[in-house]
């Protein structure tokens, strides 16, 4: 199997909007409909340390987790075969769109990384590439 570059990026709350926002530019048409997804979409709730994975629009996988302290972090997978700098410079410019799509204060980037659950697993991950930092609280 191909690896890839997961980038993540950490939204303090479990805004419907932002979730929505997420699934509809980055959720392939085929996953949109998917029960547990639309759950989440409508009521904004679900089990807390949870990720949900997604087949991308573009990239490879488009990632839900709901953290066990109430943020969200969002997530999208670029498939990197070769391990190819141009993706490692395509992951850091997604971190950087991300940020700013969805007002996160922190991504974190590095291949096949698991989504972090938690304020302290985003904080202790050594992960390649990181910007930013979650704020102390979120509830």
């Amino acid at each position: 199997m191909p690896s890839c570059w997961d980038v993540y990026v950490w939204v303090p709350l479990r805004p419907p909007e932002v979730l929505r926002a997420f699934a509809d530019r980055y959720v392939a048409a085929a996953d949109a409909a998917d029960e547990e997804l639309t759950a989440l979409l409508d009521t904004g709730a679900g089990a807390e340390g949870h990720t949900l994975y997604l087949r991308g629009r573009e990239h490879h996988f488009a990632m839900i987790t709901l953290t066990d302290d109430g943020a969200t972090v969002l997530g999208l997978s670029i498939d990197d075969p070769d391990g190819s700098p141009l993706v490692r410079a395509q992951a850091g410019d997604l971190m950087g769109r991300l940020r700013e799509e969805f007002s996160a204060p922190a991504a974190i980037a590095d291949v096949e990384m698991p989504p972090p659950r938690s304020r302290r697993h985003w904080q202790d991950e050594i992960p390649a590439m990181r910007t930013g930092t979650v704020p102390a609280v979120t509830r």
